[in-house]
């Protein structure tokens, strides 16, 4: 025992001997780390700085970029005043219309009340435009060109259409952001800017339709996208939590108030939010202040919208609250083994989706909802849950931009490399997020207490959200090609992401084996390891240094190819010099502003007609905004202008409107453009029980109509005809009729 102890003391009094080496080497590597994390701070700082200066500066290029082109194609600068408006096309021209109204009110008072009070939108009714449509951005951009001493200086349409391609630079800006904040790099971000306009004509059509309501939208929810993917990330700090709610809160509540279909496609996030939540992948506290957003911002615009029916029947309000009545109903959820947490998630998912239907439809049938019907009715015969003659559903299949995503796209996209990398990224994450997705089921945590690895697979869950986007509004894309601008664009996100990811090429490398410290030599051992963590640290910084070679190597070497195939085509588009010529549109304007009273009421198709009300200020029978159940049944009666009917019965429907002039366009009489069937006289004629024209089938119960076609039997000028109807202007184009009995 004695001689045990003496051994201690002797080893005791010889530790003093080098204490002040060991002493010196710990002050020295803590000097190393504090000089380190000072060295680590600079460079992120400069990067921030770097990286901010290259978002702004690709945002403002793309801005210009795309009001360059929209310059050149129509020579903007140049034209008339109406060949303007006439450009601004279908329901474009309509939403515009209101700015320029509230710009022609002597007041803004005055021009609040008219919009609240309208009665030149639709003939013999006074509606609530605030109320049916989103125009609020409209509103807000003409008070506050008024306010602004800006008049001498810019016209009014240049200041709404610079307005739309600033949010272009907001918008590439924010998907810029998105990038960076998933991979940690801001070469990230540009690579997904230069891939979205590269890919221009699948990413936007902002340069031909600039006041369409998805151009004012799309960049808000760009913004948040970020700020949902900034909110995801692990280990935020509680302000800047709140600072990305308030964010996620702002960007759902313009996004919302600025387009009528937010409701469903926040429907479709929410449904991403829930299932990656079920999975364990999503807090659950994260989700639920997601859903509570969602539903605040869209109750918010329902009061705005003098409460517009159509938001208190939506589905996502309905989701929402079952989600989270369920979750009360239903607890531990997240226990037991693998088959007892399936069933019951997949239990837990029927009572949601019962809940949903139920509550959703009390709404509906409290409120006689009938807004969106036409929507469930497209969606049902496009799914081939049955054949149907509804001419409104009709309307929308039979339109390309409502059909399935064309294989061309894929071949624009795969040009730039965009559809590759996607491919690629998108395997990898989602092989990770089955794999994860297994091992929460299993009950495996993140990490495994008392044992020094973790988990081989990760998956964070901002990344997963982002996995969940692009799944959830690629099969949108793919089934309505109308909604791939919501998908292309976050692909060039997604992509660039993953290409700059060191999750990404970490996984790919342990997958094939190429991750051997020996081909690259590791960064020295802190002198404070012992040897078992200096072997680990080796293999860490062998591992790593192949992933940052790799993460910056392919997304220069992409931008250094997108750049030399695509910038002389670029440069090209830029040069290349057109003119806006429309000559029978015009003369049909300027006849309608100089040969019909003020207070005339116009009737023809509903795209033409928005322009009508543009250029001329004369009230309609009808118009595009399509989501109101009377207005639709309107416009049935007011085309039957173009289907097999007497001319008496036309006249009476046309008057029965308030019609005094009613206009036909042999482009619509004529039509080419669509197929057999899916042209606007065979919808009319199916919807009539009446055989189409041409050789090709019909169904049985369809029988010959007793009267020949309006639009072309009335050019005949014959006496049924004459009588009801005088014409009073025609070009190759259109042909204008006054109605007998009109002022």
């Amino acid at each position: 025992m004695m001689y045990l102890r003496q051994r201690k003391e002797v080893k005791a009094v010889g530790v003093p001997e080098d204490f002040p080496a060991q002493e010196e080497n710990e002050k020295l590597d803590n000097k190393s780390a504090a000089e380190g994390h000072g060295h680590r701070r600079f460079w992120k700082i400069l990067s921030f700085t770097v990286g901010g200066a290259v978002a702004l500066c690709v945002g403002l290029l793309t801005s210009v970029y795309l009001a360059t082109l929209h310059e050149n194609d129509l020579w903007f600068s140049n034209i008339k005043e109406v060949e303007r408006e006439i450009s601004f096309r279908t329901e474009c021209g309509l939403y515009y219309s209101y700015y320029k109204q509230m710009l022609q009110a002597p007041t803004l008072t005055q021009g609040f009340r008219g919009l609240v009070y309208d009665n030149k939108t639709e003939s013999m009714r006074t509606i609530n435009i605030l109320q049916r449509m989103n125009v609020y951005q409209e509103v807000f951009l003409s008070i506050l060109y008024r306010s602004l001493p800006i008049q001498k200086y810019l016209e009014p349409v240049y200041f709404y259409i610079y307005t739309l391609f600033g949010l272009q630079a907001v918008y590439v800006m924010a998907l810029y952001t998105t990038s960076w904040l998933l991979s940690g790099t801001w070469l990230s971000g540009l690579l997904a800017a230069l891939w979205y306009v590269t890919n221009r004509i699948d990413t936007t059509r902002v340069e031909f339709t600039i006041p369409l309501r998805e151009n004012w939208a799309l960049p808000f929810f760009a913004i948040q996208i970020a700020a949902v993917t900034y909110f995801l990330r692990p280990n935020l700090q509680a302000l800047s939590q709140r600072l990305a709610l308030l964010a996620v809160f702002m960007s759902t509540f313009l996004f919302s108030l600025t387009w009528q279909f937010n409701q469903f496609l926040t429907l479709l996030q929410a449904l991403a939010l829930f299932t990656l939540e079920s999975l364990d992948v999503l807090p659950a506290a994260k989700a639920m202040w997601l859903y509570g957003i969602q539903t605040a911002c869209l109750v918010l615009v329902c009061i705005l919208q003098f409460f517009n029916s159509m938001i208190l029947g939506s589905l996502l309000i309905s989701f929402n609250l079952s989600v989270v009545i369920a979750r009360k109903l239903q607890k531990n959820l997240k226990s037991g083994a693998l088959l007892a947490r399936v069933g019951k998630l997949v239990l837990h998912s029927l009572v949601v989706l019962c809940l949903t239907l139920l509550l959703n439809g009390c709404v509906k049938k409290t409120l006689n909802l009938k807004s969106d019907e036409h929507i469930f009715k497209f969606l049902k015969a496009k799914f081939g849950f049955g054949a149907t003659r509804d001419f409104d559903a009709n309307l929308y299949l039979c339109e390309e931009a409502f059909g399935l995503l064309p294989f061309s796209t894929f071949q624009r996209l795969s040009d730039t490399l965009l559809f590759y990398a996607y491919v690629f990224v998108l395997l990898v994450t989602v092989t990770a997020a089955f794999v994860v997705a297994f091992q929460n089921l299993r009950g495996c945590g993140r990490q495994q207490q008392g044992k020094m690895e973790v988990h081989t697979v990760d998956l964070t869950p901002d990344t997963a959200y982002n996995l969940m986007h692009t799944i959830v509004f690629g099969l949108l894309a793919l089934s309505t090609m109308r909604m791939k601008y919501l998908w292309t664009s976050h692909m060039c996100v997604f992509a660039s992401f993953g290409v700059c990811s060191r999750e990404v090429w970490g996984l790919l490398l342990k997958c094939v084996r190429l991750h051997s410290p020996r081909r690259v030599s590791p960064a020295p051992c802190p002198s404070s390891f012992d040897d078992l963590s200096c072997a680990c640290h080796a293999r860490s910084s062998a591992v790593v240094s192949q992933i940052s070679v790799i993460r910056y190597a392919v997304p220069t070497l992409t931008l250094l190819y997108l750049s030399y195939k695509f910038w002389p085509g670029m440069m090209g588009e830029l040069s290349e010099l057109r003119e806006f010529y429309d000559p029978d549109t015009v003369e049909l304007m300027d006849w309608i502003n100089s040969n019909t009273p003020r207070r005339a009421v116009f009737a023809g198709s509903m795209q033409l007609l928005a322009g009508v009300k543009l250029c001329t200020g004369r009230t309609l029978t009808n118009h595009p905004h399509y989501e109101d159940s009377s207005l639709r049944e309107r416009t049935r009666a007011v085309y039957q202008i173009y289907a097999k009917r007497a001319p008496e019965d036309v006249h009476a429907l046309l008057r029965s409107f308030g019609a005094d002039y009613v206009i036909l366009e042999d482009s619509v009489c004529f039509e080419r453009r669509h197929r057999r069937g899916c042209r606007l006289r065979d919808l009319l004629d199916v919807a009539n029980g009446h055989v189409m024209d041409g050789p090709g089938e019909n169904d049985p119960d369809l029988k010959p109509a007793k009267h020949p076609r309006f639009c072309e039997e009335i050019k005949r000028n014959l006496p049924p005809y004459t009588t009801h109807f005088t014409r009073v202007f025609q070009n190759k184009t259109f042909h204008v009729y006054k109605l007998s009995g009109s002022k």
